[in-house]
């Protein structure tokens, strides 16, 4: 089924975010088959990532609609503008930085910044941020994104770092309009192997977990 392109309406919508890491662009590419049919929807390929760019444009070309497909840990100049060339919806920085901020607004994509505490929150919202990244989330878990979110209603947040299918109820309950989640959906021991029953696995405990509390 299509996705709607609106890209803010699509990161609720797929609730879940796979953050990848992987060692080289083609399994980057190959991991987010498992991904989808276990049932994640979202896709954030991370430029620690080689070739990251490359990814996304065979990802974008693959499996178009199907997925919410977004570029994460923008770091440096070029990076949002070449995302967004290859097809990337949406842009994620692990920071806010003022010049970066400016470059991925620009794109037209929508623009996540990272932050965890209230002075980060309305830095990142003043430059513009669409939604907020909190990270990283588990150093001190819900709580911390349920105390963010009571002078931030208006505020969407995105939790990242300790989020797992087990606690993932705990932080939608605080407030999270979705979740990223790394190595507790793609672990670099599975991404390595190329064992993709795995990530599946993995995938459709997320999936249902987040189906339960949708």
């Amino acid at each position: 089924m299509a996705l709607t392109k609106d890209a803010r309406r699509t990161i609720h919508e797929v609730g879940v975010v796979a953050v990848i890491r992987a060692a080289d662009w083609r399994t980057a590419v190959d991991v987010v088959e498992p991904l989808l049919a276990g049932g994640v929807r979202g896709i954030e390929i991370t430029y620690t990532t080689p070739d990251a760019a490359r990814a996304i444009a065979a990802i974008a070309d693959r499996h178009g609609d199907d997925l919410a497909l977004g570029a994460g840990t923008i770091r440096e100049a070029g990076q949002a503008t070449a995302a967004v060339d290859a097809g990337a919806d949406f842009l994620v920085s692990p920071g806010t930085d003022e010049h970066l901020a400016a470059e991925m607004k620009a794109t037209g994509a929508l623009t996540v910044l990272g932050a965890l505490t209230p002075t980060e929150v309305m830095h990142a919202t003043r430059l513009g941020a669409d939604i907020i990244k909190v990270f990283p989330a588990g150093l001190q878990g819900p709580g911390l994104l349920k105390a963010l979110a009571e002078p931030f209603p208006e505020v969407d947040f995105v939790p990242t770092g300790g989020v797992t299918a087990e606690n993932l109820p705990e932080w939608f309950a605080a407030g999270a309009v979705a979740v990223g989640a790394g190595s507790s959906l793609c672990s670099s021991q599975a991404l390595a192997r190329a064992d993709w029953s795995e990530v599946e696995r993995r995938a459709r405990r997320f999936a249902d977990a987040f189906a339960a509390v949708r």
